[in-house]
């Protein structure tokens, strides 16, 4: 049995999180070795047999690249989606921030919060918040009001579940006013669930809460007329519970393998739960999609290569759920784990619908799903492994998008992610080997940028890939990835396409194996040794085509204090921004600007909201717009014109914490559990957020 780890925050691997975190929400992930031990080339051996391609980028909109890369389209200044981007302009590759306005771009116009460790969620001057809905909160009709010292699985199943991240907001026609929240819950943090908790003799009941704490939750929300106030409207008839004992319907050109069946299901076809869903997306259609992250923790005993490969540990598991459910065994159910790590659609709008598990979209450890359409509306959905030296992906569907919301458009729409091709991104520097020296120094072009190439790796039945069935890239597409020499990056975590340009920006979190022996060493991509604040990349398709196979891209941030050389604001002036540190979820506003949560602050100061310009002359400029407390994560940002929604995630979890002597008194007071909520921040005089 493994021993537990002390609760002290030893970990070199974690960032700003405390070992409590890292026991809880990934198992430890970061004090095991890298999963990822393929010989696949890095950026940075690509980058030393390459030519230098300079000097044609300068002079050209459209790069030609060696032929392996195919052709890719120069990011340009992105006035909106255009049939070539053009060449790098000045205002966009510097973003000199001497605008005509001097209190920020438009939707960044608040000031700045400045980084602090208040117990509390801060927001600007001049804004209000509330507590939209807690762990706990009672949304299904019969279910009892939260009492902490009462808990049950019965009343869990029926309540908020625990530790909220992705959320999506959704439209309720019909019904003014009201709108569909679904939220992500996704993991446990049983020490601060329950009074004397024993980590090495969990109860059947306490197990069985957790069992129904993770999962979705799926609530109508009302707004209040002269605010940007939300509150949950109990009982309403979408209001639903998924949890780890659901069921759920695996599609897709995996469904049935032999690969994928149990003792308890020998078709194939059939899961109970969805484990660890961390950030996801909202689809054109009006789904939501859900990505299975750490799912590796919660099984036990893990022997193969496959298993190691996917971070499944010998030994027991932390929660030890395996004691009262053999499928959590890997060494009696070897196939139980191959059935997670899967993005999940959920229909909001049907509270009879049976979730499904995308199995073309390939198995791995998901942060993120988020789609965008073809010219001729076919879905592309970019995809983050969040693993130290894993990759990145993204799925381009065969079919269609049907407009409208009749049964028949719906019932089509809904098996849009069942067809397509299953992609893997290679990442090609332009500058070279000697420039990229691991300090973060830019190089002598003054950006971090290349080119790169969308490698297949299967369409429906057919692989792509040399040595493996297509069944086997689907299920194992951690190992497809290596054996076509994907790029090894730094934790890419959500991922967001930009509504206005089509640029694709992805959060990548921090990896401070970066450089240490027998890892791989900084390359251009990823410009730092030992990485701890982390970076966003920004992504380009060739021709603005997302079912293209070839790219261009270039660093948009590299985070940490501003006062640091090795940060990069895209060229915006340093004294003007706030300190930003290991990015994590993504989206964007009416305005166009990128709204950033962090996870894990290495700057001594709590994890909080930021955005910042995406175009224009203020290109880079970023801003802190709200701390979250002692403890917690900011996650799931929504920038609506009125409103801002986050999920403060494990609050109060810091090492040594209990419910019996808590870090946080978040959000109820002294002498209340700290729990797990959703907020809601507007403008007091009612106007648009930041203008």
């Amino acid at each position: 049995m493994r021993k537990l780890l002390p609760l002290l925050n030893t970990n070199p691997h974690a960032g700003g999180r405390s070992a409590l975190t890292c026991r809880y929400r990934c198992g430890d992930a970061c004090f095991h070795e890298v999963p990822n031990t393929s010989d696949n080339e890095y950026v940075g051996d690509v980058i030393a047999s390459a030519l230098s391609r300079r000097s044609m980028m300068r002079a050209a909109a459209v790069v030609t690249v060696a032929a392996a890369a195919g052709t890719a389209t120069v990011i340009g200044t992105g006035g909106g989606a255009q049939a070539t981007a053009a060449p790098l302009g000045a205002d966009d590759r510097l973003g000199n921030g001497h605008g005509s306005k001097t209190d920020g771009a438009r939707g960044l116009r608040f000031a700045a919060v400045a980084p602090n460790k208040d117990d509390r969620v801060t927001v600007p001057d001049g804004y209000s918040q509330n507590v939209v809905i807690r762990w706990g909160e009672p949304i299904l009709r019969g279910a009892p009001a939260f009492d902490a010292d009462k808990q049950t699985a019965t009343a869990q199943a029926g309540q908020f579940g625990y530790n909220n991240d992705f959320l999506s907001l959704l439209p309720l026609r019909g019904e003014r006013g009201r709108q569909v929240l679904v939220a992500n819950h996704e993991y446990t943090d049983e020490i601060l669930m329950f009074r004397g908790y024993d980590p090495q003799n969990p109860t059947r009941e306490q197990v069985e809460i957790a069992w129904a704490a993770h999962g979705l939750s799926v609530v109508v929300v009302q707004e209040e007329h002269r605010s940007g106030k939300l509150t949950p409207v109990t009982r309403h008839p979408l209001n639903r519970r998924l949890t780890a004992t659901s069921e759920f319907k695996v599609t897709g050109p995996a469904a049935g393998s032999p690969l994928l069946r149990t003792s308890a299901d020998r078709t194939g076809t059939k899961v109970l739960g969805t484990l660890n869903n961390c950030a996801g997306g909202t689809t054109p259609w009006g789904t939501t999609l859900h990505g299975e992250e750490n799912f590796n923790q919660y099984f036990a005993n893990g022997s193969s290569a496959t298993d190691k490969r996917y971070g499944i540990a010998a030994g027991a598991t932390e929660r030890k759920w395996e004691r009262f459910d053999k499928r959590f065994d890997v060494a009696q159910e070897p196939n139980e784990s191959h059935r997670f790590g899967w993005v999940v659609e959920l229909d909001p709008y049907d509270p009879d619908f049976t979730p499904r598990k995308r199995t073309a979209l390939g198995r791995f450890k998901h942060e993120a799903a988020q789609p965008r359409l073809t010219d001729d509306g076919r879905p592309v959905v970019y995809m983050g492994d969040d693993e130290r030296f894993d990759y990145f992906y993204k799925f381009v569907s065969s079919k269609r998008m049907k407009k409208g919301s009749s049964r028949a458009a719906r019932e089509h729409n809904l098996t849009l992610l069942d067809e397509g091709t299953l992609y893997v991104a290679k990442l090609t520097g332009d500058s070279p080997t000697a420039e990229i020296d691991g300090t973060g120094k830019l190089p002598n072009d003054g950006e971090f940028d290349g080119s790169g190439q969308w490698i297949p790796l299967a369409t429906g039945d057919t692989s792509h890939v040399p040595g493996m069935t297509a069944e086997e890239v689907y299920v194992f597409t951690r190992l497809a990835g290596d054996k076509v020499g994907a790029t090894k990056m730094d934790r890419p975590e959500d991922v967001e396409p930009s509504p206005r340009t089509g640029r694709v920006y992805i959060a990548l979190t921090n990896n401070v194996d970066r450089g240490k022996p027998g890892k791989a060493a900084a390359d251009e991509a990823n410009p730092r040794n030992l990485n701890k604040h982390g970076q966003i990349l920004e992504l380009a398709e060739h021709w603005d085509d997302p079912a293209g196979d070839s790219f261009s891209w270039r660093l948009f941030l590299v985070a940490g204090d501003p006062n640091d050389p090795a940060t990069y604001f895209s060229g915006f002036p340093k004294e003007k921004v706030s300190p930003i540190s290991c990015p994590d979820n993504v989206a964007f506003d009416p305005h166009g600007n990128l709204w950033i949560s962090t996870d894990g602050n290495q700057l001594g100061s709590h994890d909080g909201l930021f955005a910042v310009a995406t175009r224009g002359e203020r290109r880079g400029e970023l801003k802190q717009f709200l701390t979250v407390p002692t403890g917690a994560e900011t996650c799931g940002p929504i920038v609506q014109d009125r409103r801002v929604l986050v999920a403060v995630q494990h609050p109060g979890e810091i090492d040594g914490a209990s419910v019996e002597k808590p870090a946080s008194v978040w959000p109820d007071g002294p002498g209340k559990i700290v729990r797990p909520s959703v907020v809601a921040v507007w403008r007091k005089d009612g106007r648009d957020i930041g203008v």
